[in-house]
């Protein structure tokens, strides 16, 4: 009979994503990850194949994290505001994490209008967030949600790389003014 596992799999992806969150995807090498467990790297290969089997989890369990911001967003009024919002806080408070799942290099370059189903599972309960608080058909929400994500992307980024700092009130604020302009847009308020 083999000999037991000194870890399980899950104390492994934790003890990884804990390192993620601390030093970025990088830093989960087998020798680290030995060190966080105060072990060598050996219980780690007697439980995945190989490191990108390791990170692989890794990237799962981040996303399933950031799913739990989004699903808080969701139930907020009004719940696309609320998904922005939680968007963000996402970055502010695990920017190693946000910065794995949405400011990594993507395989092929896809074109704005197909990034978001790409890149976030929650993609079709964001969009149906915006077709029944708005009235809009698919095409609108999918307009408007475009424009909001790129929006709040460019201020998560800014969050997560530390290059600014904005209070929940400033955001609130710059989401309402932009989200408000949109809306009349789409609608057909235009200003000329």
């Amino acid at each position: 009979m083999p000999p037991k596992c000194k870890f399980t799999r899950e104390e492994i992806i934790k003890t990884a994503l804990d390192l993620t969150r601390e030093e970025g995807i990088n830093a989960v090498t087998a020798r680290a990850l030995g060190a966080k467990l105060a072990s060598s790297s050996k219980p780690i290969f007697s439980v995945f194949e190989n490191m990108e089997e390791v990170q692989a989890e890794v990237q799962k369990a981040a996303k399933a994290l950031y799913a739990e911001y989004i699903q808080v967003g969701l139930q907020q009024e009004p719940a696309f505001k609320g998904v922005g919002m939680q968007y963000i806080l996402f970055a502010i408070k695990e920017p190693k994490l946000f910065q794995l799942l949405f400011m990594s290099e993507q395989p092929q370059k896809p074109s704005v209008a197909g990034v978001l189903p790409i890149i976030d599972e929650n993609y079709d309960q964001i969009l149906q967030s915006v077709q029944n608080g708005y009235g809009l058909d698919e095409k609108d929400a999918e307009n408007l949600y475009r424009h909001l994500w790129i929006y709040s992307h460019g201020i998560a980024v800014l969050c997560a790389t530390n290059m600014c700092s904005f209070t929940a009130e400033e955001i609130g604020k710059m989401m309402s003014e932009v989200f408000v302009g949109l809306l009349k847009e789409i609608k057909g308020g235009k200003t000329e």
